[in-house]
């Protein structure tokens, strides 16, 4: 017959090894969730980065005298001395059917 103290004992040993094996499997969790934060920030990071980057190559070009002659052409509508601006305007040929009252 098996004495009672075994019993405890592998009563123990099982209630140890359950404990363990639950804050194990928390663990890796949070371990998971960690990594995918981790991830998302790096992303992040990287989109930040590269639109930095643009920016900076935006401002170099900016600076030069191409780069002002095209901001003034784009946002005053600015020209240089006898240049000529073309208006382009398209004309639809669809007509509205008459509204019924």
């Amino acid at each position: 017959m098996i004495r009672l103290r075994w019993v405890f004992l592998l009563a123990a040993v099982f209630c140890i090894l359950a404990i363990i094996g639950t804050a194990y499997i928390v663990e890796i969790n949070k371990i998971r969730e960690l990594s995918v934060l981790v991830d998302e920030r790096m992303d992040r990071l990287v989109r930040m980065s590269r639109k930095m980057q643009e920016m900076e190559d935006k401002i170099r070009f900016y600076k030069t005298p191409e780069g002002i002659a095209r901001l003034a052409r784009e946002q005053f509508n600015l020209t240089y001395p006898g240049e000529q601006i073309f208006r382009i305007e398209i004309v639809s040929g669809d007509d509205l059917p008459p509204e019924k009252q």
